[in-house]
């Protein structure tokens, strides 16, 4: 690998494009090639984006010799084949969230990951963004414990459109996608597997064909207790709300904003360079292809959550 890591992106929708904008602060890397599957309009954000080649073939772009990670911002049901794909072709690979809507599959992510001992990583963003980050460094210091999170996954979302409007080529789901956040950062600031999990679910969407409204609880072994209440109905705030509930203190986090339990706002603008956490989460990504190792919200960490999700679904569909 050169000094510079020259990247390719799959999916220039809503989300690729938070990618592109973080990578721009990025030093020493290079997006090189963009897949998505409109050439027309992969060809105008290559051009916005100063990126060589735009094409409809991630095959194409694998067979590159000169590129050295890929970036997976594709529809959910295409992650694990592409992430394994980009592996075997030698390339490292971060794909979205959620790695997985079938347990084996991400299973299989895995073991590719292992066979081939690349960086694989999976984009739990939580784990990055500074508020998070900021309860992360008091966990770590003993200065404050998790009693139970309390968290509102909130979208109105009743037609198939992305987060820019446009319409989707998949359906999202709040088990597999949203919940996932939830599941992996609970466990994740825990520092305490999950050992218990319940779920129930709403009706059905009569055409997207998915529950637009769930509720879970979740128990890590150490009795730290997490409830988290999802939907696609709902006309309001949108986003997720994380209460933290400890033995210290309460925090409220909402993506990069930070406030006490009393509506005291918490400075967290120098917890780490940025305050985007898709950049940190990128930043994680190509500083552990330089390092040598594998990053935090590695495919080998996360899995557990995708675990706890099968279960929940089994629940759910029984």
């Amino acid at each position: 690998m050169s000094n510079t890591i020259r990247v390719a992106l799959a999916g220039a929708g809503a989300f690729g494009l938070k990618h592109l904008d973080g990578i721009k602060h990025i030093d020493g890397v290079e997006v090189v090639a963009l897949i998505s599957r409109d050439l027309d309009k992969t060809r105008a954000v290559a051009d916005q984006y100063g990126i060589e080649q735009a094409t409809t073939d991630l095959d194409e772009v694998l067979a590159r010799d000169d590129i050295d990670a890929v970036i997976l911002c594709t529809p959910t049901q295409m992650h694990a084949r592409q992430a394994i794909a980009c592996m075997q072709a030698g390339k490292h690979v971060q794909v979205e969230i959620p790695l997985c809507d079938v347990l084996a599959d991400g299973e299989d992510v895995l073991r590719v990951q292992q066979e081939t001992g690349l960086v694989a990583m999976c984009g739990h963003t939580r784990r990055f963004n500074p508020s998070h980050q900021y309860v992360h460094q008091r966990i770590e210091a003993g200065e404050f414990n998790i009693q139970q999170m309390d968290v509102q996954t909130y979208f109105f979302r009743r037609t198939n459109m992305n987060a820019l409007g446009e319409p989707r080529s998949w359906t999202d789901h709040l088990l597999w996608h949203h919940a996932a956040h939830t599941v992996d950062l609970f466990a994740y600031q825990c520092g305490s597997p999950v050992v218990q999990a319940n779920a129930v679910q709403g009706p059905k969407h009569p055409e997207l064909g998915i529950a637009m409204d769930m509720s879970i609880q979740l128990k890590a072994a150490n009795g730290a207790i997490c409830t988290l209440s999802l939907s696609f109905n709902n006309d309001g705030p949108l986003g997720t709300f994380f209460r933290y509930i400890g033995d210290t203190a309460t925090y409220i986090a909402r993506y990069d904003d930070l406030i006490t339990g009393r509506d005291e706002v918490i400075d967290v603008s120098k917890v780490d360079v940025s305050m985007n956490g898709i950049e940190l989460q990128d930043r994680e990504f190509f500083a552990a292809i330089r390092e040598g190792r594998q990053p935090n919200a590695s495919v080998a960490s996360v899995l557990p959550c995708y675990r706890v999700l099968h279960d929940l679904e089994q629940q759910l569909e029984a």
